[in-house]
């Protein structure tokens, strides 16, 4: 290996701290305009207009957001719950088991935690999911249930729509009963990020028709992601909403629809297509506006949701997630989307089934239980993938 003077090391070192000084030096001056923002003000502050002490420097200031993890002084309830009040149906999970050993496991731990049969949304077609139905469908026929992809090679042919529909077709008779998760966040399905707008396969581009039909004729629902928290259309500045654990999901000044241009191409999709189910992954990406929402749900019948890493929407507003769970209880399942490790499953049963408060979350704020009533859990849980899911056996 080839080695360097010494003295070279030591002026990059040097270096890289002048580059740092200044960066820091920048940091701080941005942050002195921020103070002075009256947005700022607002919402650092609310009603309360200032900060009620003198800030003064400290360690603090050095301190990365990132890092930021307060230890909170609130005493409060915490109750466990080990396992879900009903046997559930987890509708969202993804390929978490390689090999039958990590399967085995998985299916240990939904017995320990209540799970009764995990949605394993696999986005797979041709001989990759084939193999997965040897792995998954095999030995446990009854605790799982598969969904195979779309077929996106070759979209701008002519045969393409054939194409998809006859694959989609080949894995039904193959063991899947859904499709998903199919996401599209502003650049298609294909998620090609050098296509033109104009070449994107979006849900409302008509060369899916035969495709979406084909899912009503076999009543296999979508599991669809369209657009993504809204947030992640808003600047990585001093308002961002969600904690730099999820800036990597940003779309701010990217060459891609906006939030509500999405959420339009999602429901020009359902108007559509009213007879093919579609469940909307993470409460359609609306979870922050449950008014909203719901006008979508009342406008579209065939439209479901399901509630999978949106604990942080629900848990931050309590009341209003109760009341709409409560009225939307049948068309609303439940799914994680975080994994398969007992303390996830059992966080989920403390946040509907307690009214524990101040609970630790996954982002900056705390959440609160909804305590929801056994009519409301049991269809969350369960009773609503019974019902619109498909059960046909292989």
């Amino acid at each position: 290996m080839r080695r360097h003077p010494f003295w070279l090391g030591a002026i990059g070192v040097l270096l890289l701290a002048g580059v740092a000084s200044t960066l820091g030096r920048s940091q701080q001056k941005n942050a002195r305009e921020w103070n002075k923002d009256p947005e700022w003000q607002e919402v650092r502050y609310g009603a309360w207009g200032g900060p009620g002490v003198n800030p003064a420097p400290g360690p603090m200031d050095s301190m990365l957001l990132k890092d930021y993890a307060p230890k909170s002084s609130v005493v409060a309830q915490r109750t466990s719950v080990p396992k879900a009040k009903y046997p559930a149906i987890d509708v969202h999970t993804h390929l978490l088991a390689r090999t039958p050993e990590e399967v085995a496991d998985w299916v240990k731990t939904m017995d320990e935690v209540g799970i009764e049969t995990s949605v394993v949304l696999t986005g797979a077609t041709g001989e990759n999911f084939d193999k997965l139905v040897d792995l998954y469908l095999k030995k446990y026929p009854t605790r799982f249930q598969l969904y195979c992809g779309l077929l996106t090679t070759d979209v701008d042919k002519s045969d393409y729509p054939a194409r998809a529909a006859a694959e989609l077709e080949r894995c039904y008779r193959k063991g899947a009963r859904g499709v998903g998760e199919l996401s599209d966040k502003g650049w298609g399905f294909s998620r090609n990020t050098n296509l033109p707008r104009d070449k994107r396969l979006h849900p409302d581009d008509p060369r899916l028709d035969a495709f979406w039909n084909k899912c009503a004729e076999l009543k296999l629902p979508i599991n669809i992601h369209v657009s993504d928290h809204p947030s992640c259309w808003q600047p990585l500045d001093v308002y961002q909403e969600r904690t730099p654990d999820y800036q990597h999901f940003n779309q701010y000044g990217k060459d891609v629809p906006s939030y509500e241009e999405l959420l339009a191409i999602r429901n020009r999709t359902l108007a559509r297509h009213p007879k093919t189910i579609f469940i909307a992954c993470h409460l359609g990406n609306q979870g922050n506006n449950l008014a909203a929402l719901g006008k979508v749900l009342d406008a579209y019948s065939n439209l479901y949701l399901d509630i999978s890493a949106r604990d942080y929407e629900v848990g931050r507003t309590p009341r209003a997630a109760a009341k709409f769970l409560l009225k939307y209880r049948n068309r609303i399942l439940f799914g994680t989307d975080m994994g398969r490790e007992k303390r996830m499953f059992r966080a989920w049963w403390q946040l509907f089934e307690t009214a524990d408060e101040y609970i630790p979350g996954r982002v900056s704020w705390r959440y609160y239980g909804l305590e929801l009533p056994p009519p409301v859990l049991e269809s969350l849980y369960r009773g609503t993938a019974k019902k619109i899911l498909n059960w046909v056996k292989l």
